[in-house]
């Protein structure tokens, strides 16, 4: 098992997409290279590569959730080796929290596959995974997701669909954990609490306007205190309120303007309004330098893998590799990924195997 997996990742890193490119990839391999992948010598004295239907069978029957929190613990010990000093202005841990379909999973009256995240805000490296029955379900798999990870005095960002009195509490009294909550109109009681704060009279506190991918958008945020009723009420721990103002305009297009309320239980001296749009503007980097990636990158909805585990073992295999080689420096996986293909010893060392 452990030399499938390692020559599963390395081809992965090298590019493939597909069970039967993995399979195919392996076929290509120099001895040497299988040897040092953990292969065996077969009875004919030589190294064989495995079948399209040996990587198949295993990644059908393995254990998601094993598989999961060993790639997790990897990661986060390669991370923990490179970690260096830093000075104390530097913002709070933060980790954000999204799901993602499957959406070439759906298969034979399967229901497609839905897989809820936990992704680093910093190296968009995959921190947990759990599978959920459907998206509607993301907000059952928070705890057991989340539960595993050392989350004291870390800021944990998520959509509005998890913004519930009973995960807020969790975070804020059993896992010591900050938390930055948005607050939508499926929450008709809470967004008007907030509403209702008097925001005419708390000044902006931080401004940005950008340009790029044909439009602009600017925005502008506001902070400011909340007293101990209102977070008793509806938000447990909460000290600030959050209201961010947006404009967009593309290209012969209508000006849009959005404005999004959120609640943190920010210690005040971390939560001033520049920090703040930092957190919420990073959350997405789950989706831009994590799903997005494995989209794009690795095709993984356009994958018509269906079989038991298979699907999640790919969609692991796919975060280990975007993990590993982000913190070994790439910051283009297209372009790694392309020039590991043609010499695949270069991607070794990112997934920790000695040559």
């Amino acid at each position: 098992m452990p030399g499938l997996l390692a020559i599963a990742a390395v081809a992965v890193a090298c590019g493939a997409v597909t069970l039967r490119e993995i399979a195919e990839w392996s076929r290509e391999l120099p001895a040497d290279l299988l040897s040092c992948l953990g292969f065996r010598h077969h009875p004919l004295r030589l190294r064989r590569a495995p079948s399209r239907s040996c990587f198949t069978r295993l990644f059908a029957q393995l254990d998601g959730d094993a598989l999961d929190a060993a790639i997790s613990r990897f990661l986060t010990h390669r991370a923990a080796a490179q970690a260096r000093e830093h000075d104390q202005d530097k913002r709070i841990p933060a980790k954000a929290v999204d799901g993602k379909s499957q959406r070439g999973s759906t298969r034979l009256g399967q229901p497609r596959r839905h897989l809820l995240s936990a992704v680093d805000h910093d190296d968009a490296r995959t921190l947990a995974q759990v599978e959920v029955a459907a998206k509607t379900n993301e907000t059952a798999g928070f705890k057991p997701l989340l539960d595993p990870l050392p989350l004291e005095a870390t800021v944990v960002t998520f959509d509005a669909m998890h913004t519930v009195n009973e995960l807020l509490r969790w975070l804020h009294e059993d896992k010591h954990a900050y938390y930055i909550a948005i607050v939508k109109a499926n929450q008709p009681l809470q967004r008007a609490a907030i509403e209702d704060l008097p925001w005419s009279q708390v000044p902006t506190g931080h401004k940005t306007s950008e340009q790029g991918h044909g439009r602009t958008e600017s925005r502008s945020v506001k902070v400011t205190a909340v007293d101990a009723a209102l977070g008793a009420l509806h938000f447990p721990g909460a000290t600030v309120a959050i209201r961010v103002h947006r404009r967009r305009q593309e290209a012969s297009c209508k000006q849009t303007r959005e404005t999004v309320y959120a609640i943190a239980n920010l210690p005040l001296s971390r939560a001033d309004a520049e920090h703040v749009n930092a957190y919420m503007r990073n959350h997405w980097s789950i989706e831009n330098r994590s799903h997005h990636v494995r989209d794009r990158v690795f095709g993984e909805d356009a994958s018509t893998i269906s079989v038991g585990s298979a699907p999640r073992t790919m969609a692991s295999l796919r975060n280990l590799v975007i993990g590993a080689l982000r913190l070994a420096g790439a910051t283009n996986i297209a372009a790694t990924s392309r020039y590991n293909a043609k010499n695949p010893s270069r991607a070794l060392p990112a997934l920790g195997i000695s040559t």
